[in-house]
């Protein structure tokens, strides 16, 4: 596919070249986390970045109220690293609820302290939240993510539900030799409460840099396993530009997503946009080049040049993430800085 312009219109959405356009804006609100989990960081954890680049809670504000008032953005997710260790989320959500036309709010969250903050953010504004489970086994849960907190995250996903954040979305990465063998158990336990399941191929996204191809655990092995439990349909609901393939379980109502970001992509209709922590606007989670809003907020920008700034980042984007592409690299950021 070619450009039909040579650059975004002025007073456009988020538009990249090949006609793509952004609607989901994916905000990280700390890079720190209180999980060390081996897909994203080692277990001595990472330098955190500099406090005074990081966006303040009302820089924040002003950049969401610039993306929804202005580039059309209608869903706001709040990432990090955990986002639930920034202090101002409260005050961040509230105000985005507050924006008109009011955009969806998600979170996505490792659940740890959400048992303490779920009903907050529900009356603050929150509409849906995601939270990582990887394995229902606390030994596992230990190897995984190097601390044992089995119990608070399980108890933030029982808060969620309780608040109304629903439906209470999990979302579990595979690792082959660890827990390689609990989908079922985890599907099971998903099922048993009302939740939604989503696995996620494991993404060359980790600090390591030590992620291959051939140990992750891909769609189609998942589909297999879940297939020896339950009878598996594909769910005839458009899907859109959603990142998960949707299965109807035993017939539906309920339903399993499987996210194959390596070996599915989906960047085609990919409406993603995202800003770091410090004020980076990434055109895609694999993307080695970053444009600095920060600085331009800084240095007095108005909103519409912001805006202009934010288009021209996203004009750039590619046409997919070149995993398979032989001269691929991985981003120099870790998962925890980027943002999921």
């Amino acid at each position: 596919m070619r450009a039909s312009t040579p650059g975004p219109a002025p007073g456009s959405h988020l538009i990249d070249r090949y006609g793509r356009i952004a609607t989901d804006l994916r905000v990280s609100l700390t890079d720190r986390c209180n999980l060390r989990c081996g897909y994203c960081m080692p277990p001595e954890g990472l330098p955190w970045l500099p406090s005074p680049t990081l966006l303040t809670d009302d820089e924040v504000i002003r950049l969401v109220r610039v993306a929804v008032e202005r580039l059309g953005i209608t869903e706001v997710r709040y990432t990090g690293g955990e986002p639930l260790l920034r202090p101002g989320l409260l005050k961040i959500v509230e105000a985005t609820a507050a924006l008109r036309p009011r955009p969806t709010i998600c979170l996505t969250t490792n659940g740890i302290g959400l048992d303490r903050l779920a009903a907050p953010l529900a009356a603050a504004g929150l509409d849906r939240v995601n939270i990582s489970l990887d394995t229902l086994d606390p030994e596992r849960f230990y190897r995984l993510a190097r601390r044992h907190r089995l119990p608070d995250v399980l108890a933030g996903i029982t808060a969620a539900a309780e608040a109304g954040l629903n439906p209470v979305k999990l979302n579990a990465v595979l690792i082959r030799g660890i827990n390689d063998d609990e989908a079922p158990a985890l599907l099971e336990y998903a099922l048993s409460h009302g939740y939604e399941l989503r696995f996620i191929e494991q993404m060359p996204l980790d600090a390591q840099h030590s992620w291959r191809r051939d140990t992750m655990v891909t769609a189609d092995e998942i589909v297999e396993m879940l297939s020896l439990h339950h009878r598996l349909e594909p769910d005839p609901t458009e899907r859109g530009s959603a990142p998960a393939e949707m299965w109807l379980v035993d017939g539906g109502p309920q339903r399993v997503g499987i996210i194959g970001s390596v070996t599915r992509p989906f960047c085609g209709a990919c409406d993603r946009t995202r800003l770091t922590a410090d004020g980076q606007v990434r055109s895609c989670l694999f993307s080695r080049d970053e444009s600095d809003l920060r600085t331009t907020l800084r240095n007095g920008a108005s909103d519409e040049e912001l805006a202009i700034a934010w288009r021209r980042a996203m004009w750039g984007k590619k046409a997919g993430h070149g995993i398979d592409d032989p001269s691929f690299l991985q981003p120099e950021r870790p998962m925890s800085a980027i943002g999921g």
